[in-house]
């Protein structure tokens, strides 16, 4: 099986060294594991093109087999994790950042000292893990409809999350006042300025200011850069920040605790997810906005 992973990494990526960027490894041992592979069966699996690599014949047939026994391997996993009823042993759990550093982990902090003997593995990435692979299992998602929600996860539903437009007590002040300096609207993507944010009470350039993460974006902000949109409980808890006047948004969406099949059932991932529902749901007020900006 673990040629065979190798085999997938390339037929996926296209190219040996992306290949080895996916598994951890490097490109030379990617080629050995399919020469290995080649060997074995007999056939040749890629040919090597200018543009990547692409399956022959034989690869194609293989290729089918391949994603059989990866589902197998995954199957397999999940089952025997999930008769696994110690509270003990690894937990992975993948969540967006802000919740991880703005709102959970002193929650993550109070679970993993009534439980010390379960290893913890906090994923705060954007990214949605692949819980049928067996990346995380636990991931607790902004879910803004659940019908987007994969079949095969276990979801329980959260508290309901709302965001709200924010900037630097002292920049709005110096707006009240009459301040010349130009407000701009800042992002961590590539969308631009949103129609809803020229049209509130203070007006904001049509230069964007752009930051590379959601951290960075909170600095700027207090730097009185601008204005930018944030999760209620992130900025109507900084003393720093306030609501801009004129502006209301929409709820973000609701936050879920999705799980997959055997996994759910085992008792360190029950435990958690028992223990986390509880504070979300002791966190709603504040997720909901109902903490207002001081004024």
């Amino acid at each position: 099986m673990h040629d065979v992973r190798y085999f997938l990494a390339v037929a996926r990526a296209g190219s040996v060294r992306a290949a080895g960027e996916r598994l951890g490894v490097n490109h030379s041992t990617v080629l050995r594991r399919i020469a290995q592979l080649e060997e074995r069966l007999g056939a040749q699996m890629f040919e090597k093109l200018p543009s990547g690599y692409r399956l022959t014949a034989a690869g194609e047939e293989v290729l089918d087999l391949a994603h059989q026994m990866e589902a197998s391997s995954h199957l397999l996993e999940t089952r025997v994790f999930g008769r696994d009823q110690s509270a003990r042993g690894l937990l992975r759990v993948t969540l967006p950042p802000f919740l991880a550093t703005h709102l959970l982990m002193p929650d993550l902090a109070d679970f993993a000292r009534l439980h010390p003997d379960i290893e913890m593995e906090i994923s705060s990435t954007g990214e949605v893990a692949n819980l049928t692979n067996r990346e995380a299992d636990v991931a607790i998602r902004i879910v803004a409809n659940r019908k987007t929600l994969p079949l095969n996860l276990h979801g329980l539903k959260g508290p309901e999350l709302f965001s709200a437009v924010y900037m630097s007590r002292d920049r709005l002040a110096a707006w009240h006042a009459g301040a010349p300096d130009p407000i701009r609207w800042i992002v961590i993507d590539n969308h631009g300025i949103p129609d809803w944010a020229r049209a509130g009470e203070v007006h904001t350039t049509e230069v964007p200011f752009r930051s590379p993460d959601a951290e960075t974006q909170i600095v700027a902000v207090r730097q009185g850069i601008g204005m930018t949109k944030l999760p209620c409980f992130v900025g109507d808890a900084d003393p720093l920040l306030v609501r801009v006047p004129g502006t209301d948004l929409p709820m973000h969406g609701a936050l879920w605790l999705l799980t997959q099949g055997e996994t759910r059932k085992t008792k360190r991932v029950r435990l958690f997810t028992e223990f986390v529902s509880r504070r979300l749901a002791a966190h709603a007020p504040l997720l909901s906005g109902l903490y207002a900006s001081r004024d």
